[in-house]
């Protein structure tokens, strides 16, 4: 028992870094382009237009900077998720393989938000200006966000939080119950083999709904859009049990408790 007891801080240390990376990355998507940075030089005058960028070093190196950070990002998430790598890290971590996937999901996209490099001086897709745009629609923006992020966490919730942070394999590892993967049933197995991130609309919606559009953003929009596209493939099979899992469980919260119906 003592050897696997060892497990949890490890699983534990994992969980606790990827809750800090998740808080921080909504201050990264959310709370910092809706609260605004002050350009250092000399605010929306002073961008260029898309042609010139396309010619300008001082905005093309910050970019190729930010591309190489989400590049690392996207190849590390996918790498580690790939069969032979997860066999792999299973035969040299064994129950921790998951929580190893999630630290170092989570130390890539530390390395993306703290090295990231904003282009202030580049071009915008759009912005809201004229009033009453710049009021309203930061305010909308806001809204959105905040309605994006609360239904992300419910989701993650429903969809077994504490198995997709490692937490639930080790804690059945150390009480001997096995594998939870194993307790789920085939037409479960075959959606989340589908579906690795089931906060894709969510996710959408806090990167491209903004007051402000610019540069650097657009890449960060662009790069994980086609990403979060490329990582989906639900068929109608994945569709009918979804359909049906949400029908169940709606009807669990219809029927009327024991007191209620006495």
């Amino acid at each position: 028992m003592a050897p696997a007891l060892l497990l949890v801080p490890a699983a534990l240390a994992s969980f606790i870094l990827a809750f800090g990376t998740g808080v921080e990355f909504v201050r990264f998507t959310s709370l910092q382009p809706l609260l605004g940075r002050i350009s250092e030089s000399g605010g929306p005058d002073a961008r260029q237009g898309w042609l010139a960028a396309l010619q300008d070093r001082s905005i093309l190196a910050p970019l190729a900077w930010d591309l190489g950070l989400l590049l690392l990002f996207v190849g590390q998430h996918s790498l580690m998720a790939a069969e032979r790598v997860k066999a792999w890290t299973c035969r040299y971590f064994g129950v921790l393989q998951r929580s190893l996937y999630v630290a170092c999901t989570a130390l890539a996209l530390q390395l993306v938000m703290r090295y990231w490099e904003p282009v202030p001086r580049g071009p915008v897709l759009w912005e809201a200006r004229a009033e009453p745009w710049a009021t309203w629609v930061p305010l909308l923006c806001f809204v959105l966000h905040v309605i994006s992020w609360l239904l992300i966490f419910s989701i993650l919730l429903v969809f077994d939080y504490a198995e997709l942070m490692g937490l639930k394999q080790v804690y059945y590892h150390v009480l001997g119950l096995g594998e939870p993967l194993a307790l789920k049933s085939p037409r479960a197995l075959r959606l989340f083999s589908h579906l690795r991130h089931p906060v894709c609309v969510e996710l959408l919606t806090v990167l491209w709904v903004v007051p402000t559009l610019g540069t650097d953003r657009l890449l960060l929009a662009l790069l994980l859009t086609l990403y979060l596209g490329l990582a989906h493939g639900l068929d109608q099979q994945d569709l009918r049990y979804l359909r049906a899992q949400l029908q169940r469980k709606l009807h669990l919260l219809s029927r009327p408790q024991d007191g209620e119906a006495e």
